[in-house]
């Protein structure tokens, strides 16, 4: 009991990525005052001139979301998400801790962006057609890519097929428990799709045998399998994934420079990567002769017309590649010290180069 109790305190912080796949109440209309808000912000200037005014991001995110948005015991924000947020930061102000963590709940997350009270959304959210268009968001370069998967105990399942007649219990509210019932119908496994409020109502019916698999976003699943009193090998995540979760951040729709603000920010830490260049060695490439890596760190080329420095006309410090990297790190570097520990693998969250997504248009 005390090991279950245990487990039940430390997945209440571990809410993971139900956010990722949560639907909204209400896409479809928008509030006379909402539009208002909306308009007035695009009237007033970009959102880009603001952050330079105020010298600080709001950043929409949570606090209780363990591998990307947690609060250290000294009250900081920590996390794959939060160290976005600070390479926002670190590009347009030269200062990765020149961002104010705003804690959303799952509802007020496009409102928040909707009304002004942040600049930027980085958390957990999937990218999808109905977001897009219904809720006045650009989504850019998504951040991870994740998937709906499934998880037993050890030794009952070797498959998605197997479960035949299977009881899966998900998260109410959320396109969880819709893929779910898709799946079943696709692969004709006849489930019976139990949705619960409450993530530890989810885990006492899995404990309580009243659950053949639980299905959410993988990540999500791996986090709950990592902390489990029994141990990580008394649970299985099944190899299938039958959902695509693209999670990305995402702005107000309207601005498009404070957009690509933005998405040139987190390309960054995808090309540091891809040119080897981390937090730790990045000074060592100020002196490197190759003119892709001294346009992308903004340090002066040299030629026979001349010198110069790479302006690509964003809005943005020709040397904010260099801060982003300095500050925060690559993307491998931010992988690593936050989603490594949780045992997700890069999968197709690797660059381009290793089978991967993650591809960075030219910095030129």
């Amino acid at each position: 009991m005390k090991r279950n109790v245990a487990f039940m305190g430390a997945l209440a912080a571990m809410t993971l990525v139900l956010s990722a796949c949560a639907a909204e109440a209400d896409t479809t209309a928008t509030t006379t005052e909402e539009t208002t808000t909306t308009e007035t912000v695009a009237v007033a200037g970009s959102v880009l001139e603001s952050v330079q005014e105020a010298g600080v991001v709001r950043c929409g995110t949570r606090d209780a979301l363990p591998g990307f948005a947690v609060l250290t015991e000294a009250g900081e924000h920590e996390g794959f998400d939060s160290d976005f947020c600070k390479a926002i930061a670190a590009a347009v102000l030269g200062d990765a801790t020149a961002v104010e963590m705003v804690d959303l709940e799952t509802a007020d997350r496009f409102t928040a962006l909707q009304n002004g009270s942040i600049d930027v959304l980085v958390r957990n959210t999937t990218w999808t057609a109905s977001r897009d268009g219904g809720e006045a968001a650009t989504f850019m370069q998504p951040t991870f890519y994740d998937g709906q998967g499934m998880m037993v105990a050890a030794g009952s399942y070797e498959s998605v097929g197997d479960m035949n007649g299977a009881v899966v219990c998900v998260a109410k509210g959320t396109t969880t428990e819709g893929n779910a019932a898709l799946e079943s119908s696709r692969l004709g496994l006849n489930w019976e799709v139990r949705s619960f409020d409450e993530t530890d109502l989810i885990l006492e019916a899995f404990i309580a045998g009243q659950c053949d698999g639980w299905s959410s976003d993988v990540s999500q699943l791996t986090g709950f399998r990592s902390a489990y009193p029994d141990g990580a090998a008394a649970l299985v995540i099944l190899p299938e994934v039958f959902s695509k979760e693209p999670l990305a951040p995402a702005v107000l729709d309207g601005d498009t420079q404070w957009a690509q603000v933005v998405n040139w920010a987190i390309l960054a830490t995808i090309q540091a990567e891809e040119f080897g260049i981390t937090s730790a060695n990045v000074d060592s490439f100020l002196t490197s002769e190759d003119v892709s890596i001294q346009r992308f760190l903004g340090v002066e080329i040299v030629s026979d017309d001349g010198s110069a420095v790479l302006d690509p006309g964003l809005g943005l410090p020709t040397d904010f590649a260099y801060q982003v990297v300095k500050q925060v790190g690559n993307y491998g570097e931010i992988f690593e010290a936050h989603l490594a520990p949780l045992g997700l693998e890069r999968g197709v969250n690797s660059l381009w180069t290793n089978g991967g997504l993650l591809y960075a248009p030219p910095f030129r």
